[in-house]
């Protein structure tokens, strides 16, 4: 995938008897320091005849001349400013082959003006890009590098040819895995720069890191998939984050999921009906019926889920729901008179699952206030409670106070989520 353009180049040429001087670039207000080229007189007749071929427009002609200069030309001197002539026309003709050609041979020359190696390398780095010549790419983008030239456009550059050599098989054994790194180690490199320079890092380049981590399995991959949260908080940016806490915490319980793929839920993170099906699960095991009904009925609306799936859990459910409501005034009341907070927390819960946020928020406080619960759980959920009534200010003091393990990353999950809302 291509995140920059090619480096655009523009030339002028200047050709007189005998010495000739090297091509300039137009967008510099000062002139490079080029060299003096003693030029054969037969390779100066033929180019002449090339640039006046250009100015006719007539580039087949051009193209004859410029052979016959390579034919002709002896020296170094010779065949640089043969290849200078040849990049004009490259540029005149946009033909990137040509540009290339035109390009190595300058720069393997060690003539190119030491103010202009780092654009002409850059530029032969495009071009060895696109021709998928990988090391060369690779060579001509640490030159350009070197010379100090836009590190926040090469360095992409260099990134894709690594990953072009890493290719599209396993890359998680060498060599492979090896260029993912060098490849992803440029891609930093780049938004570094672009960071320095005051500019936005394209969401785009966090995302790619992700991917490359991803199949190199690095474990760098939640970084990456953080900072493209960070440049774009999208539900689907969280949700990457969300999937690859999951992975990391293949023991949480019932509980914890649940209220990860609340935030998934909230933060339009469920696309797939088994995301779907996962969150009306995870519910059903933990008891809260009205989420169930709520989790499938949002994947049928949203078209991802048919009648049939998820409909067991949503028949269970659906039954017990009337019943489960009518108990929830006496546990109400008998969760305020209680020695601890057990009753308090149970209550919360169901009503939080039925959508009645301030009553949750108040039993939560109440389950807290009592004592004999997990209050990491009960501020974790008083935190997704507060979210959900609006009280964001709340819900981040609720989420802050969350200590310890898993619980404390996914209270560190929301946060992330309310920090996009300005909290």
């Amino acid at each position: 995938m291509r995140f920059i353009s090619p480096v655009a180049l523009v030339l002028a040429m200047a050709l007189t008897s005998g010495a000739v001087s090297t091509p300039a670039m137009a967008q510099k207000k000062q002139q490079s320091k080029a060299p003096k080229l003693n030029v054969s007189a037969d390779v100066i007749k033929a180019l002449q005849a090339a640039q006046q071929a250009m100015q006719k427009q007539d580039f087949a002609a051009a193209k004859a001349s410029i052979a016959q200069a390579e034919g002709l030309a002896k020296s170094n001197d010779d065949r640089y400013q043969t290849a200078a002539i040849k990049l004009n026309l490259s540029i005149e003709t946009k033909d990137s082959a040509l540009q290339g050609e035109a390009l190595s041979v300058m720069l393997d020359s060690g003539l190119t003006p030491a103010d202009q190696v780092g654009q002409f390398s850059a530029a032969a780095a495009e071009q060895a890009l696109a021709a998928k010549n990988y090391d060369l790419a690779i060579s001509r983008a640490q030159a350009a590098i070197q010379a100090n030239f836009r590190p926040e456009a090469v360095n992409v550059t260099l990134a894709q040819a690594y990953f072009g050599k890493a290719g599209t098989g396993n890359g998680s054994v060498e060599p492979a895995r090896g260029f993912n790194v060098q490849g992803l180690a440029a891609l930093k490199a780049a938004a570094t720069a672009m960071k320095a320079a005051g500019q936005q890092v394209p969401a785009q380049w966090y995302q790619i890191g992700v991917s490359r981590s991803e199949v190199a399995k690095l474990p760098e991959i939640t970084d990456w998939a953080r900072m493209a949260f960070e440049a774009d908080p999208s539900g689907q940016n969280l949700r990457t984050l969300i999937r690859l806490f999951q992975r990391a915490n293949p023991s949480i319980s019932n509980r914890e999921n649940l209220d990860v793929l609340r935030l998934m839920s909230i933060s339009g993170g469920l696309v797939l009906a088994g995301d779907f099906t996962e969150y009306a699960e995870m519910a059903s095991k933990t008891g809260i019926y009205g989420e169930v009904k709520t989790a499938i009925d949002a994947g049928r609306a949203k078209g991802v889920l048919s009648g049939a799936q998820g409909g067991d859990l949503y028949q269970q459910a659906v039954a017990r729901i009337a019943g489960d409501k009518a108990t929830l005034g006496a546990a109400e009341a008998d969760a305020r008179k209680a020695a601890n907070g057990k009753i308090a927390a149970a209550t919360a819960d169901a009503y939080l699952g039925y959508g009645d946020y301030a009553k949750a928020a108040s039993l939560f406080e109440v389950a807290r206030q009592k004592g004999g619960v997990d209050a990491d759980e009960i501020n974790t959920r008083m935190g997704i409670a507060l979210t959900k009534s609006n009280d964001l200010a709340g819900a981040k003091a609720a989420f802050s106070a969350v200590q310890n393990g898993a619980r404390k990353q996914i209270a560190g999950l929301w946060l992330s989520y309310l920090s996009t809302k300005g909290v």
